[in-house]
Formats: structure tokens, C-alpha cells, sequence
């Protein structure tokens, strides 16, 4: 399989979760915009049924006002002229002539100053009031030309005939107008409750589809959401059986890497150390057969055998390195102190051994994890760090047995470099649920920290 093939599964996965984040930021956005939208068409809605609602009682009241004036101009206006005809002299506080007349211009004032914008039949009723008036006033002008003994004689046969109905018309006309601007505010205020209403309508038909589009919104992230934990599920446990079997795999390979040296070592110690010492004794009975005078031919025969031997001596060393005896024969302490000895003396480096009371019975595998992270610390102290002292320090709690190798070396940044000999003693004491540290700074030395537990081995 190509790493192509391998990719398309998570690129398309991605470019779905994608393309559904796209989606959902649409639609919250839209939802967004939409509520935006109808709350400030709403506060415009708002905004213009106020006005209309203060327009309709500004008119209604200016229109009152109006229709109030003129009722009481034409009140004033007919009082005194009953008071004029009523009088039978003219005496002081009845009113002169002059006075009726103000008060007609009084009310043709208020007429002339009546709105406007009135409806077509308020406007040919308020004609009708300004005709009976100019008709009142041309009666009136025909009154100023009766001798005084007229105007008692005939002045309250023209009230009750002429003044008084005339004034009940006019008042009537006036509850006509009254009537009219009465029912205008009631059609405009039906208006603009009808407008209200509709207002109303169209909130409630954004609420009920902002609701159900958040409804819709949630499910569908609920949905996306459980899909991705599905996913994230998924993933975790195809990681979690990944990282089981890699361990699986990596303690086999450590199983199988010491087995590999412990039968190597013994190949090695058994049959090819026994074939080179087969051949010192068959050098050593060669020499007693080579006649005495035979100077050049012994100077052959030794050095086979110092060959010989010096191949014995390293078989040997190659062997105790692989998997030294010692570790299953005398126990962990004796092969540290081995360990160290070799390595003091393979190098310039010194190494110190400290080791409190081990349990006899500890696991073969915890023995090999210690003995296996001093040996790579040394050589790396010695090879890399070109440390000149080295400690070791192996001791047992109650249930864990904390190791240390501290060394005086040129020291390295621990976060960044990782060798393949850190990862492999990291790897180890992983394998046996334990806590690895390694604590180094450049020009400050090196300490390689391991705790292996005991609970889970037997021991604890």
C-alpha cells in the first residue's frame, strides 16, 4: 500500500469534517443574519407605528381643540346675540352690536383655522356651520336696521324662531364633526392595530423559525459532535491496540535479542572456546615433538599459540559482554562489579559500585533490565561523554528497586537528543512499568535515574 492509499482515508475524513464545519458556520451565520435582520426590521416596524400612533393622536387632539373653539365661539357668538334681542333697552352689561359682531369673526376665525387635512364630509359639515353663520350674520345685519320699538316687539319671536334652532343645528353639526373625527381616530387606531397584529405575526413566525432552525442547528452539531467522538473513539482504541502490540512486539524483540546473546555467549564460551583451547594443547604437544635445534620452526609454533591464545582471551571477553555467566550464576551485584572492572579497564573512566542488600530472588527480567541500563550508561559515559568517574548506585525499597548511574562527562540536552541506546533502556524499563529520567545539561554530567517496581513481579 502506498502512502497515498494510506492518506486518502484521513484526507477525505478531513476534508468532510471540513466541508461539515463550513456548513454549520453557514448556517449559524445565516441564523445570525436572519435574526438581525428581522429585529431591526422589527425596530423600524416599531419606530413607524409610534409615529403613526403619535400622528393620529396629535390630529385627533388638534382636531378637538379646533371643533372645541369653534363650539364655543358659536356659544359665545348666539348668547350674546340672544342677550342683544332679548334686552329690552340698552342698558349698561348688555352687549352692543359691535361686540355680536366680534364674536361672529370669532367664529369664522376658528372655522378659517380648522385643519386642513380633514376628510371630505367633516369638510361640507364645517361649510354648513360657516353657512348658518353668514346667514346668522345677515340676519343680524337686518336686526340693526329695526327701530328700538321693533326689536323689543319682534327680537323673542326671532330668538325662539330663528336663533335657538339655528344654534341647536349648528351644535349639531358640531357632534357630526365631533362624530366624524371620533371616527377616524377609532378606523386609524384599527389600523394601526391591524399593522400591530401583523407585526406581532411576522415576530412570532421569526421566533418559531429561529427556534426550529436552532433546533435543527443543534441537532445537526450534536450529531457532527457525536460523529467526531465516534471517530476520536475509534482512533483511540486503533491506537491503544497499536501501542499494545508494538509493546508486545518490542518486549518479544528484547526477549528475543537476549536470548539470541545468552545463546551466542554460550556457542562462543562452549564450542568455539573449547576448539581454541583443543588447539593450545595440540600447539603444546606440536612443541615437544620440534627437535631442539630447530630454532625457526618453535618460533612458529609460539606464535600460533600466542594467536591461539590472545583469540581465547577475546572469545572470552566477547562472550562475558554478550551475557556474563556470573549474572546467573553469583547474582546482579557481582556482574555490576564485573561490569564496572571491565569498563575502568577497557577505558580511563573509574567506576564506583555502590550497592545495598538485593533480594536473591529477584525476576531474571528485572536483573537483565539493570545490569543492561548500567552497561549502556558506562559505554555511553565512556565513549561519548569521555567521563573520567562513574558511579553506580543500586538499591531496594519495599517495593521498587531504584538504580542510578552518575557520571562526570561532557553532559548533552536531554530534550533533544535521543539516541538509539537511551530509547533502548527507556524501552526496557517501560516493559517493566518503571520510571526512567535521564538528567543532563552540557559541561554538567550525566545521571541516568531508573524505578522498577516489585508489585506485579512477586515480590512486592
Amino acid at each position: 500500500m502506498t502512502p497515498t492509499d494510506t492518506n486518502s482515508p484521513e484526507l477525505a475524513a478531513n476534508a468532510q469534517a471540513k466541508k461539515i464545519r463550513w456548513i454549520l458556520l453557514a448556517a449559524f451565520s445565516g441564523m445570525l443574519v436572519l435574526m438581525v435582520v428581522a429585529g431591526l426590521e422589527a425596530l423600524t416596524s416599531l419606530q413607524k407605528l409610534n409615529q403613526l400612533s403619535n400622528e393620529v393622536s396629535r390630529r385627533f387632539s388638534t382636531h378637538s381643540r379646533a371643533l372645541l373653539t369653534v363650539v364655543v365661539s358659536v356659544h359665545s357668538y348666539t348668547d350674546n346675540m340672544e342677550q342683544y334681542l332679548l334686552s329690552d333697552a340698552i342698558v349698561a352689561g348688555s352687549p352692543s352690536a359691535s361686540e355680536v359682531q366680534s364674536r361672529a369673526a370669532e367664529v369664522r376665525t376658528a372655522l378659517d383655522r380648522y385643519p386642513q387635512d380633514c376628510g371630505r364630509e367633516e369638510r361640507l359639515l364645517l361649510r354648513q356651520i360657516a353657512q348658518h353663520i353668514a346667514e346668522q350674520e345677515g340676519n343680524f345685519t337686518e336686526i340693526l336696521t329695526w327701530r328700538p320699538s321693533d326689536r323689543v316687539r319682534r327680537g323673542h319671536a326671532f330668538v325662539h324662531e330663528q336663533l335657538i334652532p339655528r344654534r341647536t343645528q349648528l351644535l349639531q353639526l358640531a357632534q357630526q364633526v365631533s362624530a366624524l373625527n371620533n371616527q377616524a381616530l377609532t378606523e386609524e387606531n384599527q389600523t394601526l392595530a391591524v399593522e400591530f397584529q401583523g407585526l406581532q405575526t411576522r415576530l412570532a413566525r421569526l421566533v418559531v423559525l429561529s427556534l426550529v432552525a436552532g433546533l435543527l442547528l443543534s441537532l445537526a452539531a450534536g450529531f457532527y459532535i457525536w460523529h467526531l467522538e465516534q471517530e476520536r473513539h475509534e482512533r483511540y482504541v486503533d491506537l491503544a491496540r497499536s501501542r499494545q502490540e508494538l509493546e508486545g512486539l518490542s518486549r518479544r524483540l528484547v526477549e528475543a535479542q537476549e536470548a539470541e546473546r545468552r545463546s551466542i555467549s554460550r556457542e562462543l564460551h562452549d564450542e568455539v572456546g573449547q576448539t581454541l583451547g583443543a588447539l593450545l594443547v595440540y600447539v603444546g604437544q606440536l612443541t615437544n615433538l620440534v627437535p631442539s635445534g630447530d630454532k625457526i620452526l618453535e618460533g612458529q609454533i609460539e606464535r600460533i599459540k600466542a594467536a591461539a591464545e590472545s583469540a581465547v582471551k577475546s572469545i572470552r571477553d566477547m562472550a562475558l559482554l554478550l551475557r556474563p555467566p556470573m549474572l546467573d550464576d553469583l547474582g546482579l551485584i557481582p556482574a555490576l562489579e564485573w561490569q564496572a572492572r571491565e569498563t575502568s579497564r577497557r577505558s580511563d573512566m573509574e567506576v564506583d559500585v555502590e550497592a545495598g542488600d538485593l533480594k536473591e530472588n529477584l525476576p531474571d527480567e528485572l536483573k537483565i533490565c539493570i545490569y543492561r541500563l548500567v552497561q549502556e550508561a558506562l559505554q555511553n559515559a565512556a565513549t561519548h561523554a569521555h567521563a573520567k568517574h562513574a558511579k553506580v548506585i543500586v538499591k531496594q525499597d519495599s517495593d521498587r528497586v531504584v538504580t542510578e548511574i552518575i557520571d562526570d562527562g561532557e553532559g548533552f540536552d536531554a530534550e533533544r537528543t535521543r539516541g538509539m541506546g537511551i530509547l533502548g533502556m527507556e524501552e526496557r524499563v517501560r516493559q517493566l512499568r518503571g520510571i526512567f529520567k535521564i538528567d543532563s545539561a552540557p559541561g554538567k554530567g550525566t545521571t541516568v535515574h531508573a524505578e522498577l517496581p516489585l508489585v506485579g513481579q512477586g515480590l512486592a
